[in-house]
């Protein structure tokens, strides 16, 4: 059994079709693969269909953009085997859909107003599988430009941080709500990648809430984040999840499916 258990489509921001990554998937000998598009359930039941065909199992997920107030920074939360109409993860989840499609509209708007050559047609068509707007459609767009040679470069950090002309950010649901909404659609919550966004500090208050698990095995973790996360899930009972975070093209890293995977046991249990 071989499982990544992180995984996006261009559903939200990956670069690549469903059909696509389960290819990919296949292709490196996948078993199992979590498909876990930001703040969306969309084409879930589809990607179940697809996997069925080329024998992968599908583990319905998400990805929940999210926030620690008491803390002030960003929370992920994965969610598994949820109902796959996600009543309550949908409820909670569209506001920030609408509210990412609106700032990254106001951002590409911005950019042209300031000088920058974007293709708006070309954005549109990269997002028109998600009908939500990213920033890496549009700096995907810049790179076509040749204003850069890939999205996280010194230009997406000079105009999306700090006091960059784009630097405006949208709200985010508390983390626990996010547990919460995951639950109760009868999923699985898992925090995700705490070491990347030191979120160690919640963990407590989001068990006390419901989660489930932790991810373990993710490009941002070093072999201290390994450690420290081995030791939460045993003092709390959480299980261990892993993935490649896989996002394509707009991805920070250069990684392929299936790079990094999730312990076999947690595939048992899913």
């Amino acid at each position: 059994m071989k499982g990544d258990l992180h995984i996006h489509t261009n559903i939200s921001d990956g670069s690549y079709s469903t059909q696509k990554v389960l290819e990919m998937a296949k292709k490196n000998e996948l078993t199992h693969i979590g498909i876990t598009n930001h703040d969306t359930v969309k084409g879930l039941s589809e990607a179940i269909e697809m996997g069925k065909k080329l024998g992968i199992k599908v583990i319905p997920g998400i990805e929940i953009s999210a926030y620690d107030f008491k803390n002030n920074r960003k929370v992920h939360i994965l969610g598994y085997n949820f109902d796959l109409h996600g009543t309550n993860i949908t409820k909670l989840c569209n506001p920030t859909l609408e509210a990412r499609d609106e700032n990254s509209k106001w951002q590409m708007k911005t950019l042209i107003e300031n000088g920058y050559d974007i293709d708006i047609k070309s954005v549109e068509e990269k997002s028109k599988v998600s009908g939500v707007l990213y920033k890496q459609h549009i700096m995907q767009a810049l790179v076509e430009k040749d204003y850069t040679t890939k999205i996280y470069s010194d230009l997406y950090r000079r105009l999306f941080k700090n006091n960059g002309i784009c630097a405006r950010d949208i709200d985010y649901v508390d983390a626990k709500d996010a547990v919460r909404a995951i639950k109760d659609d009868g999923g699985l919550a898992v925090l995700a990648h705490p070491g990347q966004l030191n979120s160690y500090d919640l963990i407590p208050e989001l068990v006390s809430n419901g989660l489930d698990g932790i991810e373990v095995n993710h490009i941002s973790h070093s072999d201290k984040d390994v450690n420290k996360i081995n030791e939460f899930s045993q003092i709390y009972g959480l299980f261990l999840t892993g993935g490649t975070d896989f996002h394509g093209i707009y991805g920070e890293e250069d990684i392929e499916i299936g790079q990094i995977l999730s312990p076999s046991e947690t595939l048992k249990l899913l």
